[in-house]
Formats: C-alpha cells, structure tokens, sequence
C-alpha cells in the first residue's frame, strides 16, 4: 500500500519522476529523494530504500589549488570524477556544475535517476528515457559546454562519451572505482589507445567527501620506462600526478595488449653520499647552499625518493620560489618533519 501511494503521489507531483518500472522493481525520484523498490520475483521479499543529499557543496568548500580551478576553466575538458560508491562523486560534480553556471556557460547532465541537486539553469536529461542516439542528437544541436555524465557504468556509457566529446562537448563523467588509474582502465578495449588524451585529460579521485589525487593524461612517442632499445619506441600515454608533474603510470600497446604500468620512483641508494648543504629561508623562496664546489646539478629527494633534479649556478646557492609547486612541496615536507637531501647528479 505505501509503494502504491508513492507512485500515485510521484505521478501527480511536480519535480518527480519514476525513472524505471520493471517487474520487481521501481526506482523515483521524489524531489530530492531517491526511492529504490524491490519485490519479488526481483528479491526474495519486499524492500523500499530512501536516500536523500546529506550536504550541498560549493567548489570553494572543497579548498582546491588555484591551478587545478584554472585548469577547470580554461583546460579541462574531459574530466573524470571517480571514487567508492558513498565517497562524494555526485556532490563534487553538482559543484563543478554550480561553478560552470557562474562562468556562464550552459551545463546540462545525463542520468538515471536524475538525483543530482543542480539549479534550475541546468536541464536534466534522463538515460531511462532516450537511447543513446537520441541522448547523442539532442546534445550535439542544443550545443552545451559541459555536460555532467553521472553514474557510467555500461559500455554504452562509455562510447556516448567518447563520441560527444570527439564532437567538442566537455564532458565531466563519473564513475565507481576504488583507485584513480582504475577509472582509466575502465575505457580500456572500449576507445582506441591514441583517442585517450582527446578524450580524458583530467582524472578527479574523491575519498571521504575529498579531493585525494588528481591525474593529467597526455601523449608522447617514446620508448617506455624499463626498455632500452631505441626501436621500441612508441605511442605512450603519461599519466601524470597534476601538482607534482611526476609520472605515475604508462599506458601502450605491447604486443596485443594495452597495458597499464606503475612506474616506480626512483629511490636513492643508501651507499650515496649526500651532499652537505645550508639552508636559508627568506620570504619569497628557499635557498640551499652547497658546500662542494664544482657541483654542477643536483638530485633533490624527500624522505629517500627522487623528486627533482636542479642546475647549480657559479654561487653554488639554488633558489626556490615559495609560491612554485617544487615550493610548496618543500614547505610541506618541512610541516610534516620530512628528510630533504641533495646528492650530486
């Protein structure tokens, strides 16, 4: 009787919609409820689920680096949104859209069910209810700028956002994975290894309602970490951590396979002696000054890990600037009582 009162009540309501009526199975959206019903022959006996948005977010609250919102307005324009089912996707992309609104550009999203909590500037387009061309046709002559994909998860999801962003619609795709690169891996076998980059070029990772990494995707004909011969050369696509630029995995082509691979930092070798050095902070940059003369560039690494390597002027002093990225790492590695150490390289 309750399950029956909510459909009635959904049909005669503005703002709700039932987003899909199988045998065994009703999914609403009741305003800014999501109501999932099950029964047999679905499940083994009756089971209603409500949920509703906990928190509405600004991209302000989330207290990102200036860099990545400029890459949001300027850059990015395929970017996925990952993370855990419950760690905040939906809240994240609802807040890029709110932001996008306020660079006047024309946002609209695709869904099912329609759950995101966007103003009523954005049109929601709903996947229950038009099929990928139609979804496809509609977009490409209403002419967005960014369209949010929520919820991808099937292979036509995949392929509708590749094909729409080919057209030069930004999409912001969201999807369930319990790591960054695993997001990626996901368009594996579905979307040609050398589309990638014109495809994805920004990958959100949310943990605990967070932004926890964030990855830049882009192309270079080389011959891959770990090989040597110059004839193995190659498409190669870098994945890159976007605040410290260091290379984090490769993906291309060996043999029949696309592979995904982790690429190890360099880890200094205890037996090298570091180089003796005196460091000055001012209050625009940090100054390391080298004892050894005749040293020409060195290897910068925090805690025994590779992070840089630096050219050494006549004065023997290298000059950091706070406000760089190289900077502001440092800062943090000194926050948090990390070992910094130089070695000749």
């Amino acid at each position: 009787l309750l399950v029956s009162d909510i459909i009635e009540k959904t049909k005669l309501t503005e703002n709700a919609f039932i987003e899909l009526n199988e045998p065994g199975i009703n999914i609403i959206q009741f305003k800014n409820y999501r109501i999932i019903v099950t029964r047999p022959p679905f499940s083994d006996g009756w089971e209603l689920t409500a949920t509703k948005p906990l928190v509405s977010l600004e991209l302000k609250d989330y207290g990102l680096p200036k860099e990545l919102i400029e890459r949001f307005s300027h850059e990015a324009e395929g970017i996925l949104i990952s993370g855990s089912p419950g760690s905040g996707k939906t809240t994240f992309a609802a807040a890029l859209a709110k932001e996008y609104l306020k660079m006047n550009k024309i946002v609209k999203t695709i869904e099912s069910p329609r759950d995101l909590q966007v103003p009523d500037e954005v049109t929601q387009y709903s996947k229950a209810f038009g099929s990928k061309e139609n979804i496809h046709n509609v977009l490409l002559l209403t002419r967005p700028d960014f369209t949010i994909f929520d919820e991808m998860r099937v292979t036509d999801d995949f392929k509708l956002y590749a094909d729409l962003r080919l057209a030069g619609i930004g999409l912001v795709g969201v999807i369930h994975a319990t790591n960054p690169i695993d997001a990626v891996q996901r368009f594996i076998g579905r979307i040609e290894l050398g589309m990638f980059p014109s495809i994805i070029d920004t990958v959100i990772f949310i943990e605990n309602g967070k932004v926890s990494k964030v990855l830049e995707l882009s192309m270079a004909v080389k011959v891959p970490t770990g090989m040597t011969e110059a004839d193995l050369a190659r498409p190669v696509v870098e994945v890159r951590d976007f605040e410290t630029k260091e290379l984090e995995f490769e993906i291309y082509s060996y043999g029949e396979q696309t592979v995904v691979i982790p690429i190890k930092r360099e880890k200094r070798r205890k037996q090298t002696q570091a180089l003796d050095y005196k460091m000055k902070e001012a209050r625009k940059y940090f100054g390391f000054y080298f004892y050894r003369p005749h040293v020409h560039s060195v290897t910068l690494a925090i805690n025994g890990e590779k992070i840089i390597d630096l050219a050494v002027p006549s004065s023997r002093e290298v000059k950091i600037h706070k406000k760089s990225k190289l900077g502001k790492l440092l800062s943090d590695a000194l926050i948090q009582g990390k070992e910094i150490s130089f070695y000749s390289s």
